[in-house]
C-alpha cells in the first residue's frame, strides 16, 4: 500500500487530473456480455478495400520497413497537396507545408503543443470528441467549451464563439463535420467565425477527418476562406472515408512555421508514420475514391433508417448531415445519458454512448453510430423501441 501511495504522489498533477474517457469506460462493460449489438464504436465496419491492404503487403514484400523523413514520404506529401487542393480548396506546399502523422489525433496533440503556453485559453465546441479538453489540459491550456444545441442542428455561432474570447484566447478548434452529433457548418456561419479569428488574432485548429462524409450540400473548409489559410492548422486522414482506422495515419497541413514547430515535436517524439502505412495511404489517395463513394452511400441509407427509426420511438433526432453518427434526445424517457445507455445495454444488449461523455452539453442524449450493418441497426432499433416503450410505461 504505501509503495502505492508513493507512486500515486509522482505522477503529474496535470495528468492525474485528466479524467478517463467516458467512451472507454463504458465500453468496459460492453466487453464482458455476449451478443451485444454496438451502436458504439466509431469506426467504419467496411474491412480496408483490398487495393489498399494489397499495396501495404507488396511495400512489405519489397521491403520497405525503414523510417521515413520526419515529414513523411515526399510522394504521399505531394499527393495530399493535390488531394486538399482538389478537394478542400488552399494549395500547400509539400516541401515544408505538410507534416504526415501518427492519426489525427497525433496532429491535433502536435499542434496544441506547439502552439499552447501556460494559461493560453483553447476555444472548442461541445458536444465533440472525448479527447479535445484533456489534449488542451496535456498541453497546460486551460479549455473554455462552446455549446451547440440540437435546435440550431449542432453547429457553432459566431455570438457563442465571441462571448468566449478573452484577451487569453489564443486558439480556436472546429471539427464538422462532427463527432458526435453529424453537424456541420454552411459557408456563411464559417465566414462569420473566420471574420472573429482575424479581429482576434486566433489561431485555427480545423479537424475535418469526416469532410468526404458528408450528405447535404458540399463541404466546406474554413482554411479556403479568405485569410484563413495563414492563420489555420488543417487536420485530416484516412481513418474515416477509407476505413483505414488501423493504420493510424494522419496529416497536417499549415503555415511553414507552425509545421516546422509541430515537426520539431515529433521528430523527437514519434520520428514518423509507419513507412507501410504511409504506401497504403498513397494507394487509397490514388485509386480509393471509388470505394470511398460506395461506403458513403451506404452510410446515408443506414443513417436514414435509424434516424426515422428513432423519430418514431420517440426520442427526438435531428438528421445529421455528416459523420457516421446519430445524437437523439433520450429526455423524453426521464432518464439521464448515462442511465439510458446502461439500462439499454443491461436489458436489451445494445450499446450506445452517453452523450455526456461529449461534454456537459451532450447530456440528454446519445450517440449511436451507424457504421454497423443495416441489419444490425433494425434489429438495434426494435429492441430500443421495446425499451423505451416500457421506460415511459413504468
Amino acid at each position: 500500500m504505501t509503495d502505492s501511495i508513493s507512486i500515486a504522489n509522482r505522477v503529474a498533477t496535470h495528468v492525474s487530473a485528466v479524467p478517463p474517457s467516458g467512451i472507454r469506460e463504458f465500453f468496459e462493460l460492453v466487453q464482458s456480455r455476449p451478443d451485444v449489438i454496438s451502436l458504439g464504436v466509431g469506426e467504419p465496419d467496411f474491412t480496408t478495400p483490398w487495393h489498399i491492404r494489397e499495396a501495404a503487403i507488396f511495400a512489405l514484400e519489397r521491403g520497405k520497413t525503414n523510417y521515413t523523413s520526419n515529414f513523411g514520404l515526399l510522394k504521399l506529401r505531394e499527393a495530399i497537396g493535390r488531394y486538399v487542393e482538389k478537394y478542400f480548396g488552399p494549395t500547400y506546399n509539400p516541401d515544408n507545408e505538410i507534416l504526415i502523422t501518427v492519426g489525427v489525433s497525433e496532429a491535433l496533440d502536435l499542434a496544441l503543443r506547439a502552439l499552447i503556453n501556460p494559461g493560453d485559453e483553447i476555444i472548442y465546441h461541445e458536444p465533440c470528441y472525448v479527447s479535445y479538453s484533456p489534449s488542451i489540459a496535456l498541453a497546460h491550456g486551460v479549455a473554455v467549451p462552446v455549446n451547440c444545441l440540437a435546435e440550431e442542428q449542432f453547429s457553432v455561432t459566431a455570438a457563442a464563439i465571441a462571448n468566449a474570447i478573452t484577451e487569453k484566447s489564443k486558439v480556436l478548434i472546429l471539427n464538422f463535420p462532427t463527432n458526435p452529433t453529424g453537424g456541420t457548418m454552411t459557408r456563411e456561419s464559417l465566414q462569420s467565425i473566420a471574420g472573429l479569428a482575424v479581429r482576434h488574432d486566433l489561431i485555427v485548429i480545423a479537424d475535418e477527418i469526416y469532410a468526404e462524409l458528408t450528405f447535404e450540400g458540399a463541404h466546406v473548409s474554413i482554411a479556403n476562406l479568405t485569410g484563413m489559410k495563414e492563420r489555420t492548422i488543417f487536420l485530416h486522414g484516412f481513418s474515416k472515408a477509407y476505413a483505414m482506422t488501423g493504420f493510424r495515419l494522419g496529416y497536417a497541413c499549415g503555415p511553414a512555421g507552425l509545421i516546422r514547430a509541430m515537426t520539431r515535436i515529433h521528430q523527437y517524439s514519434m520520428l514518423c508514420a509507419s513507412i507501410i502505412s504511409q504506401e497504403a495511404a498513397l494507394e487509397a489517395i490514388r485509386n480509393g475514391e471509388g470505394p470511398m463513394l460506395e461506403m458513403r452511400e451506404e452510410y446515408r441509407q443506414r443513417r436514414n433508417f435509424m434516424v426515422n427509426a428513432l423519430n418514431a420511438m420517440g426520442l427526438d433526432c435531428h438528421l445529421p448531415h455528416g459523420s457516421f453518427y446519430a445524437f437523439p434526445s433520450v429526455k423524453s424517457t426521464g432518464l439521464s445519458s448515462k442511465e439510458f445507455s446502461t439500462q439499454l445495454l443491461q436489458e436489451e444488449n445494445v450499446a450506445a454512448v452517453p452523450g455526456i461523455a461529449f461534454g456537459g452539453c451532450g447530456e440528454n442524449f446519445i450517440r449511436c453510430c451507424f457504421a454497423t450493418s443495416l441489419e444490425k441497426i433494425e434489429l438495434a432499433m426494435e429492441r430500443m423501441k421495446r425499451f423505451v416503450t416500457a421506460t415511459k410505461k413504468g
